[in-house]
């Protein structure tokens, strides 16, 4: 039957066509939002994830305290015993043209900065490799 069509028919047929896949397909009503004070909780918590980013936001202190722990407790005193003479890392000062810098509070909050971001990093690379996103 095809090849009995005259060129212009096949090229009506085509913008049917075209016109068929273009239309917008009905979609179906959204479900009724909850009823009642509970339900509505219950759907706002289930939508936005909010107990997963809660028990995140938790846990990231926690983790935070920890690593600051660590780096305050254990990683600047080794980098006391290897530099001599930043032994207290916190009350390192630099003497510039008479101006006194107290840079120590400062490279302390970098290290432990860049050590929770590492840890973080670590944390994430984990749980996308079990499938946790």
């Amino acid at each position: 039957m095809r090849g009995k069509m005259s060129k212009k028919d096949e090229m009506l047929e085509e913008l049917k066509r075209i016109r068929e896949l273009l239309e917008p397909k009905p979609t179906p009503p959204p479900p009724p939002p909850p009823k009642g004070p509970w339900k509505e909780f219950m759907d706002f918590i289930s939508k936005y994830k909010v107990m997963g980013l809660a028990v995140a936001f938790i846990l990231g202190l926690y983790i935070g305290a920890l690593v600051q722990a660590l780096v305050t407790d254990l990683i600047m005193p080794m980098i006391g015993l290897a530099v001599p003479g930043m032994e207290d890392l916190a009350s390192f000062k630099v003497t510039v043209l008479k101006q006194v810098f107290s840079i120590g509070h400062f490279l302390a909050a970098l290290i432990t900065f860049i050590i929770v971001a590492f840890v973080i990093f670590l944390m994430v690379k984990i749980t996308k490799k079990w499938g946790i996103e």
